[in-house]
């Protein structure tokens, strides 16, 4: 919706990890924005179990965790943030009212309990008792309220409102007791409960303030198994233990996030010892097999790598211009020479990871021939000497934006590249800082300043895509590229209030078959995660779309 870093998907809670970059769904974008597709997460392992050393845990309760992060968070205030790099964090700081677990399924956190009425339009929920923020304060269902109004204000930063809107009516929370509240809806909507998954933020420490330039945003206060302690710029941030947690306690004092955005050196430092956990490129998959001290493993996600063309540009506003590129790649020779094979080429918004997948979903052939057929075919001039298309006596051009430090994301835009330049087109490509990145995917210009650019979406376990692909979600949404099919969004809008999941899955087959076919972006492949993980820490969750630390009060390290 990382993956790239972009959540936005965001579509979702930063907590399921869907909309998430979006989503819910592409929440998830940037979403859920994952930056080209060298994740911590795919089923199988790459090396046999390691046997955790017969000593007294209890030792072991003051070992810090070293994390790698591949960017520098945008925000960590999970209503504003947008990229995963953000969502690692906030995962071990807030609560959410339901989690994922190792099933994708959702569970409860906050929440004790809660009973559905009025057919499927009246929710009371009731929080667990006595848990407190990081502060001491107690979370109450006033807190809960807040953080869905300060969604639903337009004066707030955020890209998920439009989960807590159902066909232009808002949700309304109302605060019963301390720990009861109940949440009333115009109409059934399907999705609802992943939406509502998000993080919870505290009303007391920010009723008062702007919730987009507070302080809070970069020094969070939650209810999570950790406690944020301190961020340097550029190279770490660090939490640790909540010794009041709700739950069962951590079993690490701490977590060291270490900031490098190349992903050879996050590898060298994992290799060093510096790192306990990182992501591994395919290519040095077998490089890391052999290093007795690091344990790979390899899963399928929810996410998948794309190329997003500016809709609101000309060539990109030409549908044969979008299908021309599609025909001139060959994605399976991408996951083969990108992935050393760990993916699957991609057609379309969805992975077969997914239940809402079509049974029969479209795709490009590889067909060079077919691409300058589409090229010729909306007026652009072959020229033989050169071997390029021009318009208007002009060569064909257009730039690529990639973010730095992804070797992955780098190789494939090369890739890409080549096989443009054999059918006549230009594309030259430009690396830059994340921050810088996302302002121009996230800048209110008309139109927006950018004309292609490289990310991956980490989705949520629902399929909704209302954020990421609805034509009202440009520009302050996931669909940045500024896509519009009337037919996708009532497509759209129907899988929203439609319980059914069969029929949900038939509305998303045909949804996303239309997508696809309309090209907004250059689908490429959905790449497995790989990570490499020292042999000192334990307690990993089972390798799957949730990732190894789902449930990280669990983690322990050894010396």
């Amino acid at each position: 919706m990382n993956h790239m870093n972009f959540k936005i998907n965001p579509h979702v809670s930063p907590s399921i990890k869907k909309e998430y970059l979006l989503l819910n769904n592409f929440i998830t974008i940037f979403i859920s924005l994952i930056i080209c597709c060298i994740g911590l997460s795919i089923t199988g392992c790459s090396k046999k179990n390691t046997t955790a050393p017969k000593t007294n845990i209890s030792t072991n309760l003051n070992g810090t965790l070293i994390y790698h992060l591949s960017s520098e968070p945008g925000s960590l205030n999970p209503i504003l943030s947008s990229d995963v790099a953000s969502s690692k964090i906030e995962d071990v700081i807030f609560n959410g009212l339901f989690k994922v677990n190792d099933k994708l399924e959702l569970v409860p956190d906050l929440l004790e309990s809660y009973t559905v009425t009025n057919n499927n339009k009246s929710y009371v929920f009731t929080l667990k008792p006595n848990i407190k923020w990081h502060d001491g304060h107690p979370l109450t269902a006033e807190d809960v309220k807040f953080t869905f109004d300060k969604i639903l204000d337009p004066k707030t930063n955020t890209v998920r409102r439009s989960g807590f809107i159902i066909n232009g009516e808002e949700i309304k929370t109302t605060v019963i007791s301390d720990t009861v509240f109940k949440i009333t809806l115009s109409e059934p909507f399907a999705p609802f409960l992943a939406k509502i998954s998000m993080h919870i933020i505290p009303k007391h420490i920010l009723e008062n303030d702007d919730i987009n330039t507070a302080s809070f945003n970069h020094a969070p206060i939650g209810t999570g198994p950790f406690k944020f302690k301190r961020w340097k710029t550029s190279q770490f941030i660090e939490v640790t233990r909540n010794e009041s947690f709700f739950g069962n306690k951590a079993k690490v004092k701490s977590i060291l996030y270490k900031i490098i955005p190349d992903s050879n050196t996050a590898l060298v430092s994992l290799e060093k010892k510096e790192l306990d956990v990182a992501g591994v490129p395919a290519k040095d998959l077998n490089k890391t097999n052999k290093i007795p001290h690091i344990k790979t493993y390899t899963y399928e996600n929810l996410g998948y790598s794309y190329l997003g063309f500016n809709l609101k540009k000309w060539p990109f506003s030409d549908l044969k211009f979008r299908q021309a590129m599609s025909h001139a790649i060959n994605r399976k020779a991408l996951v083969k020479g990108v992935l050393k094979g760990l993916g699957s080429p991609v057609h379309i918004p969805s992975t077969p990871v997914s239940w809402a997948y079509p049974d029969t979903p479209i795709s490009f052939d590889y067909n060079p021939e077919k691409s300058k057929l589409l090229l010729k075919e909306m007026g652009l001039v072959w020229d033989p000497k050169l071997k390029i298309f021009k318009h208007n006596n002009k060569a064909i051009s257009f730039n690529l934006m990639t973010s730095k430090g992804s070797k992955t994301s780098k190789k494939s835009a090369q890739i890409i590249q080549q096989y443009l330049k054999n059918v006549g087109i230009n594309m030259t490509i430009s690396q830059m800082e994340w921050k810088s990145f996302l302002n121009k995917l996230e800048s209110e210009e008309e139109p927006k300043p950018f004309e292609a650019a490289m990310l991956g979406w980490s989705l949520g376990i629902d399929p909704d895509g209302y954020s990421t692909w609805h034509s009202t979600q440009y520009p302050k949404g996931f669909n940045f590229v500024g896509y519009s099919n009337k037919k996708v969004d009532s497509l759209l809008e129907k899988g929203r209030t439609e319980l059914n999941k069969e029929k949900r899955k038939e509305i998303y087959s045909e949804c996303f078959n239309i997508i696809g076919i309309d090209c907004p972006y250059l689908f490429l492949f959905s790449s497995k995660s790989i990570a490499g993980v020292n042999t000192r820490v334990h307690g990993l969750s089972k390798p799957g779309p949730s990732g190894l630390f789902n449930i990280i009060e669990n983690v322990w390290v050894t010396d």
